[in-house]
């Protein structure tokens, strides 16, 4: 079974509030998310807040799929007080792939796997995850260091040119 009690409630590392994706956010993750060199790997381009805005409508919302469970969450470090990225799984089925952005200027202190090894805690508690998964491109290093403080481990397997990263979670 999905964790459908994921998304509600805000979870605390050491140094981050996970806050549950709002709606709200949008203005401010916009900014956040501004720089293009963010997309190098992902593809796109920064959205406006307008843009951001709707796909945060759709986010909460929730998918449009029963069988899939969308669990957002906005980065704040307590110390800042302000949002600094997202981390994301998606659950379907005994499958949560994760994802995670963080922006630029709080790149390269540790947000990012604080909070994915954080959500992989999580997700590990939930009776029906029996595995975690990410997608990485081959080229990027701070994703793949991401990845590997959260538990995931390189696979031969790739999806749209992507490494598929694993976890299997034993019980």
């Amino acid at each position: 079974m999905p964790p459908p009690h994921l998304p509600a409630h805000t979870l605390r590392t050491a140094r981050l509030d996970l806050l549950p994706l709002r709606v709200e956010h949008a203005g401010e993750m916009a900014e956040v998310l501004s720089d293009p060199a963010l997309h190098t790997f992902i593809g796109g381009a920064p959205a406006t807040p307008e843009a951001l805005r709707s796909r945060y409508e759709r986010l909460v919302a929730g998918s449009p799929d029963p069988a899939a469970v969308w669990c957002n969450w906005v980065l704040r470090p307590r110390e800042e007080g302000c949002l600094v990225g997202t981390v994301q799984a998606t659950v379907t089925g005994e499958v949560a792939e994760i994802a995670w952005v963080v922006g630029t200027p709080w790149q390269g202190r540790g947000f990012a796997g604080e909070a994915a090894r954080e959500l992989v805690g999580r997700l590990g508690e939930e009776p029906g995850v029996r595995t975690v998964v990410a997608h990485i491109h081959p080229a990027h290093r701070a994703s793949a260091a991401v990845a590997a403080t959260a538990g995931l481990s390189p696979t031969d397997r790739y999806q749209d040119g992507e490494v598929r990263w694993e976890l299997p979670l034993r019980r």
